[in-house]
């Protein structure tokens, strides 16, 4: 931390001189603008007017491939920039922190709050013309294959030969290196946008892009000025994370595994993933015993469903790699460490991931790579693999412990086994065959049911409100499918535990049946409390909903509950109309 203090804000200037400099601060280079943009987005991972990433290919997903995507916001959603009434303390307090860093960085009093205005506007033009995420749900619309020679075609702007080859050097890129545009339309708009934008604010916005993304490795005043801006987006106080936590954080991105190896070791029961295969097992069971029942899906689209669902791959606790040291090793092969400079560790973690990148687009998609690290408490499902994972920080409570009721561990990761699985069929993965190719399989007679069962459930979380601001159905419908689903799921997967081993002893002082206890125990999971600020921020940027209606919304949708619960129509949990998909 001394180290850190002593050199100040002195790293990051040499770089931004090594780079050619920023307007903002100094004499700059004006004809490097693709110089420039290689050396901020490749060299450094930042993300400025497009996101570049390689991937299994959706359509043919036995092979990875480069894709473009939209980016280049700093605030969390195009609403902050676009809704400026309701945004302007943000917006300000945005532009008074880009100022700030300016100076820090020895920006001149005045025309850096000038310049930095001029790059706010910038970003509120991508704004303008980035899409919504609730109008980018069908994947099927939004991908666009194509070669690097169509897509120079498309937003000339950018050479994009050159910057390609670039990003994934040493590889040998040609003009007809297929690539995956997500957002054709964004794209062209965005290299209209460069061509007829000042010189001096590309170089300050693409600038401002690396700033961004390495102050948090600086001194004290940078964290600061993060901290004055953070309090005003999420209403946080000053010194919510002390510098420990960030640092645990700065090694888990880029130690994930190293320290997922350590945590393993000293905290997980290795009998729980024994334990969790076989709830998951039960759980599919359970499913697709509700497959069989559907009355709207025909038995072509049925029978591909159920495949679909045998097929799904699971992957609980860790990767096995992580407790042999030699590959373990092996991953960070090439990542190198300084002993006595933050700022150049954080820079050659950029710089080994651009690397890593490099590598992938010649090699098939891994089955066995892991996209989350061990200790992470989250779970997912990975539509081009066909599988989830649950990694072994959310195998703990408050979600699962192993001497609890199993109608507690049921309600808690049961539900979330359910909700992973549920993914798979959600209005997203439902586009996806049980290989994980982007494909159509279903009849469209059960494609019609399977919309207008959703359409229930997108207007019914449409209702809901958070400090007088509606929820998102539409934005949150894939998440609201695998809650309810779910639930469901885990809850049929918890009476057919009981038909085969027979009742659990009752809690005693609880009141409660163990049915009762289930549902309780999905409940908890989901306490929290959020700030309005918060609860803004995730109502503009969260596919989920926020926890409350997780939980209220999908167990108004349970026959299940209400029955045990006994909720009559027209109560609170029982409008009356239930929402069902599967």
């Amino acid at each position: 931390v001394e180290r850190i203090e002593d050199l100040g804000a002195q790293p990051l200037r040499d770089l931004i001189d090594k780079i050619g400099g920023w307007n903002i601060t100094g004499p700059w280079d004006q004809d490097n603008f693709m110089e420039v943009l290689k050396a901020v987005a490749g060299t450094y991972r930042a993300t400025p007017f497009f996101t570049v990433y390689v991937s299994a290919d959706s359509k043919s997903s036995n092979s990875n491939v480069i894709q473009v995507d939209q980016s280049g916001l700093f605030l969390p959603s195009r609403d902050y920039y676009l809704n400026r009434t309701a945004n302007e303390k943000v917006l300000t307090a945005y532009l008074d922190y880009m100022e700030e860093l300016g100076m820090l960085l020895g920006g001149r009093p005045g025309s850096t709050r000038e310049q930095m205005q001029q790059v706010l506007e910038l970003e509120v033009q991508l704004a303008n013309i980035t899409v919504p995420q609730d109008q980018r749900r069908d994947e099927e619309k939004i991908y666009h294959k194509m070669s690097i020679a169509e897509l120079q075609g498309l937003a000339s702007s950018v050479n994009w030969l050159e910057f390609l080859s670039f990003l994934l050097s040493p590889l040998e890129l040609g003009d007809s290196e297929p690539v995956v545009v997500y957002g054709t339309d964004y794209l062209q708009q965005v290299s209209e946008l460069i061509n007829h934008t000042e010189p001096s604010v590309l170089n300050n916005y693409l600038i401002w892009n690396l700033v961004q993304k390495t102050t948090s490795s600086l001194d004290h005043r940078f964290e600061s000025a993060q901290e004055k801006l953070l309090e005003t987006l999420y209403g946080t106080k000053k010194s919510c994370t002390p510098r420990w936590q960030t640092c645990i954080s700065n090694t888990d991105d880029a130690l994930g595994f190293a320290l997922g190896s350590l945590f393993v070791k000293a905290t997980f029961d290795r009998q729980s993933k024994e334990i969790a295969e076989g709830m998951i097992s039960e759980i599919r069971t359970a499913f697709e015993e509700a497959l069989g029942q559907l009355v709207w899906m025909d038995e072509k689209t049925r029978r591909a469903a159920k495949e679909k669902a045998d097929a799904i791959y699971d992957m609980i606790g860790f990767p096995d790699f992580i407790l042999e040291p030699k590959e373990l090793d092996d991953i960070y092969d090439g990542y190198e460490v300084s002993e006595d400079s933050f700022f150049q560790n954080m820079l050659n973690l950029y710089n080994f991931s651009a690397k890593v990148m490099a590598d992938q687009p010649r090699k098939p998609p891994s089955r066995d790579q892991w996209s989350m690290t061990p200790q992470t408490v989250n779970a997912y499902y990975l539509p081009t693999k066909n599988e989830i994972v649950f990694p072994a920080g959310i195998l703990q409570a408050p979600f699962y412990t192993r001497n609890h009721p199993k109608a507690l561990n049921f309600g808690g990761i049961g539900v979330v086994m359910g909700h992973e699985l549920t993914h798979a069929f959600d209005d997203q993965g439902r586009e996806y065959d049980k290989e994980g190719n982007l494909r159509p399989w279903w009849q469209n007679e059960s494609l019609a049911a399977f919309r207008n069962h959703t359409a229930c459930m997108e207007e019914q979380y449409s209702q809901y409100q958070v400090h007088g601001e509606r929820l998102n159905g539409r934005q949150t419908l894939g998440e609201n499918i695998a809650d309810n689903g779910g639930l469901k799921a885990a809850y049929n997967a918890y009476k057919a535990w009981l038909r085969k081993h027979g009742e659990e002893q009752r809690l005693p002082a609880v009141g409660l049946t163990n049915h009762q206890l289930f549902f309780v125990g999905f409940a908890q999971v989901w306490c929290s409390v959020r700030t309005p600020e918060s609860s803004h921020e995730g109502l503009v940027t969260d596919p989920h909903s926020p926890a409350r209606f997780r939980v209220l919304g999908t167990l108004s949708n349970s026959r299940d509950f209400l029955r045990h619960f006994g909720c009559p129509v027209g109560s609170p949990m029982n409008p009356g109309q239930l929402c069902e998909v599967w």
